[in-house]
């Protein structure tokens, strides 16, 4: 299972429509299930297909504080893999057959290259909305304790008093590595208690 987050001003929402007016067509039918803040997008091929093998993925898209965290899971490929043993097979007995197979073949590369599609989508729309892999402005400053003014993160002390900024300091989860603040007792990413 593939995952990222993105920063930024994007909902589930906008994340399931993009990838609903993209596979919702075609061999592909896509379909939304869930709630607001946790949203999944089935996408598998059309019952009706009339070419390439079976396919099926889900992706989840999930409302964090400061964005939404995008997991892809495991794409089921069996049904492609038998079209395209049948073609192989089709090919073997006689080199003319691939000429019937054409919308086949097609099919079965685009079903196998579904993944990057919809990586592709998830980044043209996160990039829309103008959110990024880039830490949102919460994450990326702290705010001194003693005076409020805001510094960056790693900053040893404060740029405007001088107070230290050692215990300010963000850590990281130690399972997925997302940047977590002081006081958060679960990771916002993964759900890992700290």
């Amino acid at each position: 299972m593939e995952q990222r987050v993105f920063h930024g001003n994007i909902t589930p929402a906008d994340v399931t429509q993009a990838l609903l007016a993209e596979f919702n067509q075609g061999n592909l039918r896509a379909q939304i299930l869930g709630e607001s803040k946790n949203l999944t997008v089935q996408i598998a091929t059309s019952q009706f297909s009339r070419s390439g093998g079976q396919t099926a993925l889900a992706v989840n898209i999930q409302q964090i504080e400061d964005g939404v965290t995008v997991q892809i899971g495991q794409q089921q490929w069996m049904g492609v893999a038998a079209s395209l043993g049948q073609t192989a097979i089709a090919a073997i007995i006689n080199p003319l057959n691939l000429l019937g197979r054409l919308d086949d073949i097609a099919q079965d590369i685009q079903n196998l290259q579904l993944n990057e599609k919809v990586w592709e989508i998830i980044a043209r729309e996160v990039r829309a909305k103008g959110a990024s892999h880039q830490l949102s402005e919460r994450l990326s400053r702290l705010t001194c304790e003693y005076c409020g003014a805001a510094n960056p993160v790693g900053e040893a002390s404060c740029v405007a008093c001088g107070a230290p900024l050692g215990n300010m300091q963000p850590s990281t989860c130690a399972k997925c590595g997302y940047v977590l603040t002081k006081g958060e007792k679960f990771c916002p990413n993964c759900g890992q208690q700290q």
